[in-house]
């Protein structure tokens, strides 16, 4: 009870100040509705709240919940909300717009807003409009709901051109500008790179072009670190002309003439568009006439009539021809030209066997490098002809049915060798120039057509050459005279020493074997040295025979006394020798001094008979004799004994 009567006075002094404020409040309400209510009606609203109150709620635990009851009601709750996750893309329902802000019901707990700038795609926006976005935050620092519709986009985007990419699928895109070395193309909000090679099967002289049309791609690469997308248009073209080319190479047949237009231009030929297929027309089938480059005859883009010449199914390779679509120039050839004619034309080629000359386009001759002068030394024909010439030739061989004609520059003039048992007979003298030199001797033209070799061993009567190069140089001149001619064979042999008389009859006396002459030695070799004797003769000393007297041998430049040991003029060979003279002179001295001893030991001998048949007779007198005699023959062998010591040594 005394609790029940603590809260009846807590109420009473909760309605003192309730009532006090609802006085005045009264008061105003009064004041207000004084002309319609009266005191009584006012009095008759004013009621005690506390007349229902149950002061035993506390102790029937009302609003209290059970953790199941709690759970069971969340449940309730939750469902009547979306769930949504940071980063998810969501569909939701245009709820309003104004001058900034779209406001999207998502189904969250709160709505979300996206920039009116993000719709400028749909200018048709309206409320009840349903659009993707992306949930970039649940909530921001003031609680609101973070949208973003550009991002949705682009992230669907980045999916579909993934998709595109594994499922080889085609999409497409809208070219917005020119960059260095393409085209920047928008793929549903994405930018991606079109190379200009990938644009078109055929080069693209101006990308400017594609810029604002709307074209269809296939994504063929992507870099995800850097978001960086290609695409290619080309790869659309390749794939419908591929099933053009299996359609037009079906189709085709040889000698089928076609209309196609001149695609590329390279040194070697044209490429021919035939229409989703190319074909290759090789220079050599443009015209029958020799051309340098297929320019001179085509242009880019031109079209032209071709021929089919051979194609491959399975490489898909044509080859076309321009030229065979007119009758070939050999069929045109007048019968006039015949073997004997002279023709006029241009040398087109000059290669290392000779020059062709082009009598009319597509008819051409050999002129080969034996049939352009009757000289034996040309052996280039670009020091004869170079191309662009006009020239006239006579036709030596000529066959219609395999187009072949050979033809002859030198015929034009006369065989120099019709006359030349005339001009050069054997034993006369001529002036002849160098023109070419090998190891065996020098070639040399008395006129034009007219050569002529001199031998190596016809140079010089005196002087050994080892090489013609050492006597003389191409083109200087040389005398000559005619030693053999051959007429037939066109042969001439020739000789410069002869015009001297051979000095080798003197050389006989002068250099008889063991005289002995001054030499300088020149050359000093394995075998021996070269040694230069006087008028201008070379002999030869072997080794053995270049050692001094004290042991040494002589050296090249040194000059000494040498002693012809043979002597063959036959073979213009002189040997000769140092060393024998000195050895000479010693063998000279041990049979002299031979000589003496046996002069002496005979003189000896006689004086000892002498003295034994006067033996008998001898008187005192003659025994001084004897000593005298006994000491000239002790003498005598002591210096035999020395000189023998000495030649020993």
């Amino acid at each position: 009870m005394a609790k029940k009567q603590e809260v009846e006075n807590e109420l009473k002094a909760k309605e003192a100040e309730l009532g006090t404020a609802t006085a005045n409040a009264n008061e105003e309400v009064i004041e207000s509705e004084a002309d319609s209510l009266s005191i009584e009606d006012i009095k008759a609203n004013i009621t005690t709240s506390n007349q229902d109150f149950d002061w035993d709620a506390d102790d029937k635990k009302f609003g209290n919940y059970s953790a199941a009851d709690r759970e069971k009601m969340e449940a309730m709750y939750d469902v009547t909300f979306n769930s949504i996750n940071q980063g998810e893309i969501i569909e939701g329902i245009v709820v309003n717009i104004n001058n900034k802000d779209v406001v999207l019901n998502i189904g969250f707990k709160s709505d979300g807003m996206v920039s009116l700038s993000e719709f400028r795609d749909t200018p048709d926006l309206k409320i009840g409009d349903k659009v993707d976005v992306f949930v970039e935050s649940q909530e921001d620092a003031n609680g609101q709901l973070v949208l973003s519709r550009k991002r949705a986009k682009t992230q669907k985007s980045w999916e579909r051109i993934n998709s595109a990419l594994d499922n080889d699928e085609i999409i497409t895109g809208f070219v917005k500008s020119r960059t260095k070395g393409g085209l920047i193309v928008d793929i549903m909000g994405v930018e991606a790179f079109l190379p200009g090679s990938q644009i078109d099967i055929k080069p693209i002289r101006d990308y400017d072009v594609y810029v604002g049309k709307t074209m269809e791609f296939k994504v063929v690469k992507i870099n995800h670190e850097f978001k960086n997308v290609v695409v290619s248009h080309k790869v659309l073209i390749e794939d419908d002309l591929e099933n053009q080319k299996t359609e037009i190479v079906a189709k085709l047949e040889k000698g089928q003439v076609l209309e196609g237009t001149v695609k590329n231009i390279t040194d070697f030929g044209v490429f021919i568009d035939l229409g989703g297929v190319d074909g290759l027309l090789h220079i050599t089938d443009i015209s029958w006439g020799r051309i340098e480059h297929p320019r001179e005859v085509l242009a880019l883009d031109q079209k032209i009539n071709v021929v089919v010449l051979d194609f491959d199914d399975e490489k898909k390779r044509i080859a076309l021809g321009l030229k065979q679509l007119t009758p070939h120039p050999w069929q045109s050839l007048t019968e006039d030209i015949k073997v004997g004619s002279h023709v006029k034309g241009k040398i087109v080629t000059v290669a290392d066997y000779g020059a062709f000359l082009e009598i009319i386009p597509g008819v051409e001759g050999l002129i080969h490098v034996s049939e352009m002068s009757w000289s034996q030394n040309l052996r280039n024909p670009q020091e004869f002809l170079k191309v662009g010439d006009e020239i006239e030739a006579q036709v030596l061989t000529l066959d219609r049915d395999e187009r072949k004609m050979s033809l002859g520059i030198k015929q034009l003039t006369p065989d120099p060798w019709q006359q030349a048992a005339d001009r050069y007979a054997v034993g006369t003298q001529h002036v002849a120039t160098v023109k070419n030199m090998t190891n065996f001797g020098v070639f040399v033209e008395l006129e034009d057509g007219i050569d002529g070799l001199i031998h190596i061993s016809d140079l010089s009567w005196s002087k050994k050459v080892n090489h013609p190069n050492e006597f003389t140089k191409v083109g200087e001149k040389l005398d000559v005279v005619v030693l053999e001619l051959d007429v037939e064979n066109r042969k001439l042999s020739l000789g410069h020493k002869q015009l001297e008389e051979n000095p080798w009859d003197t050389f006989e006396t002068v250099f008889g074997v063991d005289s002995i002459h001054e030499g300088t030695v020149l050359k000093v070799t394995d075998k021996g040295a070269i040694v230069a004797l006087p008028y201008g003769v070379e002999g030869f000393a072997p080794t053995k025979h270049l050692v001094k007297e004290d042991g040494k041998a002589l050296k090249a430049d040194e000059t000494a006394e040498f002693k012809i040991i043979e002597f063959n003029k036959e073979n213009k060979r002189i040997v000769i020798s140092h060393s024998r003279i000195w050895e000479d002179q010693r063998s000279e001295a041990r049979v002299a001094d031979f000589e003496n001893r046996k002069k002496e030991a005979k003189a000896t001998t006689s004086a000892v008979k002498k003295v034994k048949d006067s033996v008998e007779k001898s008187t005192l007198g003659d025994l001084s004799v004897l000593a005298q005699l006994k000491e000239q023959m002790e003498g005598a062998e002591s210096k035999a004994k020395k000189s023998k010591t000495e030649e020993s040594n």
